[in-house]
């Protein structure tokens, strides 16, 4: 067993961590209670987890921080600033702690209410992109792009790793009775690893590449992905259905803690509720039309928290449809209110979360588009590109971004970190690339 498997431990008190605890406090004391949008990070939220009794929340951001919110007081309690890059995933454990997941392929684990990580586990070789806590919080899950996922004891122990999936693994939960992990990814699979025996999954098959998962009380496992379709399938990975919830990629999924509702948040800015019993849409949240990257619900089942492309924490009632509290709609600058009406700018509200288009704002979770086109693939300079994308002879221009969102990243550009989706009109493909023609020059 090496360190990587052991998690390193840190020194309880560092200058970066009294920093830390300074700012939480300063953010908490910034937020008003009287709104119920929770305000505080400088970036796009990536991740939500709900504590298990809904006394707080934890969000995610590419701003490289998780914040811990007092969903009573409307406020941050914690900052939580670790990882080098964006913030993917992040878990309540059962038993009082923290976990998350970042861009730099590193998970933290965080006892509640300290400033710096009590273990850091390492071992994989691309973002960890989900985590899951067993129900008796004994164990850690983490799913990466590098394929595989890693199971660690929360008290330190062992990692197994897990291996079988051909591409990016980008979702896994535990089954409500801890007995399974259920992974899912963008081959097409949901594997169901039983805990007793790991070297023997179920594979089921989905028409889809699959980026989110959440299982229900009874075991029915929701997937969904690139083509907007929410997947049922039987605990034994059987398909009991599917729901068209979107026409466009669906990035995150959950389930209601009592079965009655499936939230599905699209990359397009819309939160679809579905009805898990009769398998229709009862109704559509909408936002700020922006990409919704992550939701959950509260224990009272008819909460629902969602976390976007505006960096806020918003709060609905699941069953009206209803925005809780002051509706602030916040956008990114308002980069593209000078391009109202024009079809190009609604389909590039897809890439914002992850792209600039002017050369003050720089890189993001992608790099900046400005200049685009005539610059070779993986040259800009500031952002870091995998060895993949480095290898490649592609120059950008009009007809090979078309052709990018035609056969979709994983096709064109393998090895890419950008998340998988399509364009599938030509009308569109065209309408975004004269819009970037028009806003990337330099």
């Amino acid at each position: 067993m090496n360190k990587a498997q052991e998690g390193d431990k840190l020194p309880p008190m560092t200058k970066k961590s009294v920093l830390t605890a300074l700012l939480a406090a300063f953010t908490a004391f910034a937020i008003s209670p009287a709104v119920a949008q929770l305000q505080g990070h400088g970036g796009p939220i990536k991740s939500l987890a709900i504590s298990a009794d809904g006394s707080f929340a934890i969000s995610g951001s590419f701003d490289t921080s998780a914040i811990r919110w007092s969903l009573a007081k409307n406020s941050a309690v914690q900052v939580l600033r670790f990882h080098e890059s964006a913030v993917n995933a992040v878990v309540v454990i059962p038993g009082g702690k923290l976990a998350t997941g970042g861009e730099d392929g590193q998970v933290a684990i965080w006892s509640e209410g300290q400033p710096a990580p009590a273990t850091i586990l390492k071992g994989h070789t691309a973002p960890v992109v989900a985590l899951a806590a067993s129900p008796d919080g004994k164990w850690i899950a983490s799913a990466s792009w590098d394929r595989t996922i890693r199971l660690t004891p929360v008290d330190g122990g062992e990692t197994k790793v897990l291996q079988g999936h051909q591409d990016n693994v980008n979702a896994i939960a535990f089954t409500p009775d801890g007995s399974a992990l259920v992974s899912a990814g963008y081959d097409l699979t949901v594997r169901i690893w039983p805990l007793a025996k790991l070297d023997s999954p179920i594979t089921a098959q989905v028409p889809s590449p699959l980026n989110s998962i959440s299982i229900a009380r009874d075991g029915e496992i929701s997937v969904a992905g690139a083509d907007g379709k929410v997947y049922f399938l039987s605990p034994t990975g059987d398909m009991n259905a599917s729901v068209q919830a979107a026409e466009r990629p669906i990035i995150s999924i959950a389930v209601s803690q009592d079965g009655k509702f499936v939230a599905a948040a699209a990359i397009a800015g819309s939160v679809a509720i579905i009805e898990r019993q009769n398998r229709k849409i009862a109704r559509t949240l909408v936002g700020p039309g922006l990409p919704v990257w992550a939701v959950a619900f509260l224990p009272d089942s008819k909460t629902l928290v969602s976390g976007g492309n505006d960096r806020l924490v918003r709060r609905w009632n699941a069953e009206t449809g209803e925005h809780l509290g002051e509706v602030a709609m916040r956008g990114p600058d308002n980069i593209l209110s000078a391009f109202e009406g024009d079809r190009g700018a609604e389909v590039y509200k897809a890439c914002v979360a992850c792209h600039t288009l002017s050369p003050d704002e720089g890189n993001r979770a992608g790099p900046t588009l400005h200049g685009i086109f005539g610059r070779k693939i993986a040259t800009q300079p500031g952002y870091q590109f995998s060895d993949a994308l480095k290898k490649m002879d592609i120059v950008w221009t009009p007809e090979t971004v078309s052709k990018l969102f035609e056969v979709g990243p994983m096709a064109y550009t393998p090895g890419t970190k950008m998340p998988e989706q399509k364009i599938a009109t030509e009308d569109d493909r065209k309408a975004l690339i004269e819009f970037l023609l028009k806003t990337t020059k330099k």
